[in-house]
């Protein structure tokens, strides 16, 4: 047991509500229509409790009695997944039917599922929440525009489960929830369930399985909660566009608030997407998930799902002020007397979190879209090899090929004994989540930016004067300043930029508070032989990353990438 105190012997007593009581179905005015909806789907309803949209009070009192949940000193509930303590890529499939299966990317990232297996799957999740006690029911919307969202229904067997999508998902008013009709999208949460490793198609004892013709998704082997969160997301990644279309978007965004500007962020983890969309002077739409309609802008999400890793209220005020009665902390390590968690403690895992409503951001714009179409479009990268600049103003062709190329990069950990940063190539930014060809979502993309003339820029929130173990990572007041010159329209007016050698980038000579050495790559390092066999190395992954691509998009994108 870790020295923290992490699951501490501690025995937490019993929390009950006022007088001993506790909220139970018959009490609920919203279950009693549901019941032959749930005993047709195999439920044994003379068995099981359902809690149906229970209040978080009651879900925090059934997890400290029946999961070994605590607490936290700042009064946010403190849960863990058990093994899990992530998602499981190789382990996620699409059923292969004939409704979607034309649309499909398949691969890797989509692995085909036979409907006999996943039907097998359904029936053994079913029968697992059959055995149990409880089993919570939450109806909420993915979508905060009403014409464009679906009706989602999960049912689990863990109220931490409850109470992480009740946070992730759009919580209905009670005259919604009473209307609610039948869900256009089910989640079976069995993860405390093992697949049948036995059964075709299954490869380990873990399997998270969507299918779009019966629109449900079924997970097994797994107690990790954001993957109902990806699922809910890969839905809308491919009902979007498919059905209404509109581009589904892995980013964050925010609009002005007296211009009304939007801005989105695209970037992968560590690129800085949630803390530079977190602005003081602009409301945030949302931190991760988004569709850009026909009208605007909106967040696909009800909440944020925020990593707390070396989490403080100086870097982070936002977030670590988030974490209060409601919000979840899954996996964080914690203080056994006083219960305040420890943000730097990595025993558990480096992938602890927080899911909170959105309104506990206080500059959140409620409901959370905009009907302005984007102004701005910010790609963010983390360079550890410290050749791009730190801001570059891109082409529209320029745009697509980043957009599909999707490149960060990762510092190695010391216990590899790797010295050199490893890069990451996640087309579209969201190469998990992607169910339709990447081009597809690029070529709409694309279009999108024509039609609104939006301007895109590259962001490069990784190293400046050397590469990963020589410079320095770019200092996030300058960054923030970059991103200041964007949003007030200094960058977009300025006509004082040259060409960044072999990309081909066109970076400004003068950003406001941002010293000028730092905009170009070359001069901030002092050595131009070390400065170009880097820059030639990342040119050359770029190469072999984008392979991939080069029967699939016009010949203008792939122009528009590194040149050697």
């Amino acid at each position: 047991m870790p020295a923290s105190g992490y699951r501490s012997t501690y025995v937490t007593p019993h929390i009950l509500g006022a007088g001993g009581h506790f909220y139970d179905e018959a009490e609920n005015p919203f279950l009693g229509r549901d019941l032959e909806y749930f005993s047709k789907a195999g439920f044994d309803m003379e068995k099981i409790h359902l809690r149906h949209n229970a209040p978080v009070s009651q879900l925090y009192e059934e997890a400290i009695r029946n999961e070994g949940a605590v607490i936290s000193s700042s009064g946010a509930l403190i849960n863990f997944s058990g093994k899990k303590t992530g998602r499981s890529p190789k382990d996620k499939r699409i059923v292969y039917e004939e409704t979607s299966r034309d649309n499909i990317w398949w691969g890797p990232v989509n692995i085909k599922l036979d409907e006999h297996t996943f039907e097998i799957n359904r029936e053994r999740a079913i029968d697992y929440l059959n055995t149990r006690e409880f089993v919570y029911v939450f109806d909420g919307f993915a979508g905060w525009d009403p014409k464009y969202r679906i009706k989602v229904r999960v049912i689990c067997a863990r109220a931490y489960h409850a109470l992480f999508m009740n946070n992730m998902l759009i919580r209905p008013t009670p005259e919604e929830l009473e209307n609610f009709g039948e869900p256009d999208f089910v989640i079976y949460n069995a993860g405390q369930f093992p697949a049948n490793r036995l059964t075709y198609g299954m490869t380990s004892t873990t399997s998270v399985e969507i299918n779009f013709k019966r629109m449900e998704m079924v997970i097994l082997g797994t107690e990790y909660a954001g993957e109902m969160k990806k699922g809910v997301f890969s839905v809308m990644h491919y009902l979007q566009p498919v059905k209404f279309g509109h581009l589904s978007l892995h980013s964050s965004a925010n609009v002005g608030k007296e211009k009304e500007d939007v801005t989105l962020f695209f970037g992968l983890s560590g690129t800085g997407k949630t803390t530079l969309s977190a602005d003081p002077h602009r409301d945030l739409i949302g931190d991760d998930e988004h569709v850009w309609s026909d009208t605007g802008v909106f967040n696909i999400e009800g909440g944020c799902y925020a990593k707390t890793i070396d989490l403080s209220a100086e870097k982070e005020p936002e977030i670590f002020n988030a974490i209060r009665f409601g919000s979840i902390l899954e996996n964080v390590v914690y203080h056994p007397l006083s219960r305040v968690p420890d943000y730097n403690d990595v025993t558990i895992t480096e992938n602890t979190r927080c899911a909170y409503p959105i309104e506990y951001i206080p500059n959140a714009r409620i409901p959370c879209l905009s009907e302005r179409h984007p102004t701005n479009i910010i790609m963010l990268t983390c360079d550890a090899f410290g050749v791009l600049p730190p801001v570059s103003k891109l082409s529209p062709e320029q745009a697509s090929y980043h957009f599909l190329a999707g490149y960060t990069s990762k510092t190695p950990g010391t216990e590899d004994g790797v010295l050199e940063p490893v890069p990451t190539f996640s087309t579209c930014y969201s190469a998990p989540f992607i169910v339709l060809h990447p081009n597809h979502y690029a070529t709409m993309l694309a279009d999108r930016m024509k039609a609104t003339n939006a301007h895109c820029w590259l962001v490069n929130t990784g190293w400046v004067g050397g590469k990963y173990g020589r410079g320095s990572r770019c200092p996030l007041k300058h960054t923030r300043a970059i991103i200041d010159a964007i949003h007030s329209g200094e960058l977009a007016q300025s006509t004082d930029y040259t060409t960044f050698p072999v990309f081909g980038l066109q970076i400004p000579t003068k950003v406001s508070r941002v010293p000028d050495e730092i905009l170009d790559p070359r001069r901030a390092w002092n050595n131009d032989a070390g400065f170009e066999k880097e820059l030639r190395k990342l040119a050359g992954m770029f190469h072999k990353a984008f392979k991939m691509f080069e029967t699939n998009v016009d010949e203008k994108i792939m122009l528009a990438g590194p040149t050697l």
